[in-house]
């Protein structure tokens, strides 16, 4: 089973205006909320690969009640903790420009986190665990480095999905896959990064630093696998780009649910680019039948 963490979700709201002008009147060309959240845009994905997962996190009010619906209506296991407070709406305003306004979420007391941790305590060796998005400034920072090294020592694979100190904390207990882009990768050592040769690099120092494998997803130049040993670069197919929300997501859902079936690192990395590219190139988040179509596009060669 892949289990998911989402401590911050929310309902995505999507506003199209064709013409969008400040200090005025504006009318949508269309609209969409889904229920959002990196950890859920995982459990979204592998639900839709015929993966099993469950989505677990924190949510509040009728926007939390929201979104467990839209997840339930799909068919996806879920266990959040119900807390105080409404979870948050972030308005994606996309006109000739695509902007982003977040909100910040509720507060969530100690008593929330110790229930969630009795959930997380549930799973067993063999379990893969997703940790994937901010801590909430309310939350301990040092929190996904915790959970790497209790639930990695049970035999565990956690995924970290994270920038910043929280990755790098999280680094000392050897995750079992990260996932930086290339602009958090070089945020992470606070490094102007302009190369492939950058990449790799720095890619190889976040092994060193405890990572098994690391992925450095480049948006049109494809993504890098580095492993203890090995480096492989995979090319990304040809399409259209139509959406920037939940492309790494799906990336890292595409090759931690393909893994969890094969053990086969390379067929992962190549499902999961795939997996990336079918969202950018789709309104919403990929389908199983919009990858398949798109993975004989995706090349893996080492570098």
């Amino acid at each position: 089973m892949i289990y998911t963490v989402t401590l911050n979700p929310s309902i995505d709201y999507i506003v199209e205006v064709e013409d969008f002008k400040i200090n005025t009147v504006n009318r949508m060309e269309r609209e969409a909320k889904y229920p959002g959240g990196k950890g859920i845009n995982v459990s979204r994905v592998l639900n839709r690969i015929g993966v099993p997962t469950k989505a677990l996190g924190f949510l509040g009010g009728f926007t939390g009640s929201f979104i467990k619906e839209a997840l339930i209506s799909e068919g996806i296991d879920t266990d959040f903790v119900t807390v105080e407070g409404d979870t948050r709406i972030n308005i994606k305003l996309k006109a000739l420009q695509e902007t982003e306004i977040n909100g910040n979420g509720p507060i969530i007391s100690p008593n929330s986190l110790d229930t969630l941790q009795q959930k997380l305590d549930e799973m067993r060796e063999g379990d893969y665990l997703v940790l994937a998005g901010s801590v909430p400034s309310t939350l301990p920072e040092q929190l996904y480095a915790f959970w790497t090294g209790v639930y990695g020592k049970k035999g565990i694979k956690v995924v970290v999905d994270a920038r910043g100190k929280v990755l790098e904390e999280a680094l000392k207990h050897r995750p079992f896959m990260v996932k930086p882009n290339h602009h958090e990768l070089a945020e992470l050592f606070n490094v102007s990064i302009s190369s492939l040769q950058d990449i790799v690099f720095y890619g190889r120092k976040v092994v060193e630093m405890g990572a098994q494998n690391v992925i450095v997803s480049m948006a049109g130049e494809g993504a890098l696998l580095i492993t203890k040993n090995k480096v492989y670069k995979a090319t990304v197919p040809n399409g259209e780009v139509v959406n920037s929300v939940g492309a790494g997501d799906s990336l890292v859902a595409g090759f931690t649910g393909t893994f969890s079936e094969t053990d086969d690192i390379i067929k992962s990395f190549q499902f999961g680019v795939a997996s990336g590219s079918a969202t950018a190139f789709s309104s919403d988040l990929c389908t199983k039948e919009k990858i398949d179509s798109l993975l004989e596009q995706v090349r893996i060669t080492e570098v």
